[in-house]
């Protein structure tokens, strides 16, 4: 473990009031006393004469760039009357130990998890990939529910979309295989509509969309998805990768580096732009014509 990451090992550790960088996990936390103190109807200002602090020190813990004591934490969950369930979700996640690799058990959708909202807000770029299908951030409504089956799913991962796309800073690079642009999800309406946004999507600025051909045959890097996300300094990057029932946010840069060799394979396998978005358009045509 590094002597970094071995200072920051956990946001409540012997009470240390210290400066650091911000990892995935600290800005989880953050956003978790953030949303506590809204919820209060406690203004900002009157938070910081009621506890004592400095607005620095309160904007840095809520930013994730700060750590702080036990004593400190309940004294503010305290002051914000939050209710039991509350006080448990968040003392728990400030002694989990900080090890670079921070899992967040989720159902069976990762759409709710507070972190995934704080470190996709922050990034000013993000590569996606899912090896079977469109990946999240690309998905129609009709294809995410017939694909979940799940209206409130739909819903939030329509809201992290426009949270995304909003921004003419952010740019957005999105890896699919060329399966999954064959394989059927809901009528051939569904897949018709979603093909026609995703040929949308890759004639706008900020958004890239990658084909990986079926001729490349399987490779190593295609295995399993993966979402990288940078934002700006000195935040650090973030890959984040979801299972049936849990999502690992890595910043751990030795990991972080094993993805972004992951993306520079899939970069090498997947046709260019202007190809991705011609097979895109076949491939819709080719809905259009079951769907006549």
């Amino acid at each position: 473990m590094s002597s970094t990451r071995a200072h920051s090992r956990t946001l409540m550790e012997h009470g240390h009031l210290t400066n650091r960088q911000s990892t995935a996990h600290s800005r989880e936390l953050g956003a978790y006393l953030r949303t506590v103190r809204r919820r209060s109807g406690i203004s900002f200002k009157d938070m910081v004469t009621t506890l004592g602090w400095s607005a620095g020190k309160l904007t840095k813990l809520e930013t994730g760039t700060r750590g702080t004591s036990r004593d400190d934490i309940f004294f503010l969950l305290g002051i914000c009357n939050a209710d039991k369930s509350t006080r448990d979700q968040v003392t728990a996640l400030a002694e989990m130990t900080d090890t670079g690799n921070f899992l967040r058990l989720h159902d069976h959708s990762a759409d709710h998890l507070p972190g995934l909202r704080v470190h996709e807000d922050q990034a000013t770029a993000v590569t996606a990939y899912d090896p079977i299908g469109i990946p999240d951030l690309a998905q129609t409504a009709d294809y995410a529910l017939a694909l979940t089956g799940d209206e409130d799913v739909v819903t939030t991962r329509l809201t992290r979309q426009r949270r995304l796309m909003t921004s003419a800073t952010r740019g957005m690079t999105l890896f699919i295989r060329e399966v999954a642009l064959g394989t059927s999800v809901g009528s051939t309406e569904v897949m018709q509509e979603q093909l026609l946004y995703l040929t949308l999507l890759a004639g706008t600025a900020n958004t890239v969309v990658r084909v990986i051909p079926e001729a490349r045959g399987l490779h190593t890097a295609l295995r399993h998805p993966a979402t990288l996300l940078i934002p700006e300094p000195p935040h650090q990057p973030v890959v984040h990768v979801e299972t049936d029932a849990a999502t690992v946010f890595h910043d751990d840069p030795v990991v972080v580096a094993t993805y972004e060799e992951k993306f520079r394979q899939l970069n090498r396998l997947a046709l260019g732009p202007g190809d991705s978005k011609k097979l895109l358009a076949r491939c819709a045509d080719r809905y259009d014509a079951k769907a006549s």
